[in-house]
């Protein structure tokens, strides 16, 4: 599995709304500025309306606002910034146009919908509520912001557009248990067991160990894979542990050294989701068994 696989089956992140997507620390969305690639996500200072070129565009037939902070990279919009007031509409309009292509098209391939620059409007009119806050990143990076519509919503707020390296990402913890072993056996002989039996595991100390995460997840040495549910009974640790899902998708390259259960270890036998009976993995004439403790 891929990372994006593994918290696509998330309730958390699956559920998550283009919206939360949007507004979360971790948006990170690859894009293009002419020839080089980058990335957008949320801006470090959000611009201000007073301080930044307030421009009306329209994808397809909505209008919306683009307020575009100073930068270094538009070096002629730089050089007139502090008097652009000053400048006619058509010059300074003409002047945005032939700086600011590569963003628009950036914008324009984002969104999917043809863009169009319909000019230059008083910063004061700009519903500032209404917008969202981005960065390009690079060296100079683009600050800018831009009406929060469906049709940018839609665009950016997807689950491949999060950074599955950001640490909130990373720590969430996620419900785990070793399992140890897994076999066939009669209902009826399992519901005869009590206290005292003992069940031969001999597939404990040949199966290789696993993790089952979240009861969606099995990490083992080939990886991560969805959890298949079966009608085998299966051995399991009596206590369960965490796993960050950043450690899941790091086991997809490099899977965790897991550990075989040892004489002594306080197990349980589950079945279909059911716990069928408590115990501690022990010997019996040199053969690995389950003894019932409950």
């Amino acid at each position: 599995m891929k990372s994006l696989e593994i918290i696509s089956m998330l309730p958390k992140w699956a559920k998550a709304s283009p919206v939360a997507i949007l507004g979360s620390p971790a948006f990170l969305m690859p894009c293009r500025l002419g020839d080089e690639s980058a990335s957008l996500r949320p801006a470090e200072v959000v611009p201000a309306a007073s301080e930044a070129l307030a421009l009306d565009i329209a994808f397809g037939d909505v209008p919306h606002t683009l307020l575009l902070s100073r930068t270094p990279r538009f070096p002629e919009l730089d050089k007139i910034w502090d008097s652009r007031a000053d400048v006619p509409a058509p010059v300074l309009l003409a002047l945005v146009e032939r700086e600011c292509g590569p963003l628009f098209q950036m914008l324009e391939n984002a969104v999917r919908r043809q863009m169009r620059l319909v000019g230059v409007m008083a910063a004061e009119s700009a519903e500032t509520a209404r917008l969202v806050s981005l960065q390009i990143t690079g060296d100079p990076g683009i600050a800018f912001a831009l009406t929060r519509s469906e049709a940018v919503i839609s665009a950016f707020g997807s689950l491949r557009n999060l950074d599955l390296s950001n640490a909130e990402i990373r720590a969430e913890a996620l419900p785990a248990v070793d399992e140890y072993a897994a076999f066939a056996t009669a209902e009826a002989d399992l519901s005869a067991l009590a206290p005292g039996d003992a069940v031969l595991v001999p597939e404990a100390g040949t199966s290789a160990p696993r993790l089952v995460v979240d009861g969606r997840f099995v990490v083992d040495a080939n990886g991560v894979s969805p959890y298949v549910a079966d009608a085998l009974v299966h051995v399991r640790a009596a206590t369960g542990r965490e796993m960050t899902l950043g450690a899941v998708f790091d086991a997809v390259e490099n899977p965790p050294a897991l550990a075989g259960a040892v004489a002594g270890a306080q197990l349980q036998l589950v079945k279909d989701g059911r716990l069928v009976a408590s115990g501690r993995l022990d010997k019996l004439a040199d053969q690995l068994a389950f003894i019932v403790e409950g």
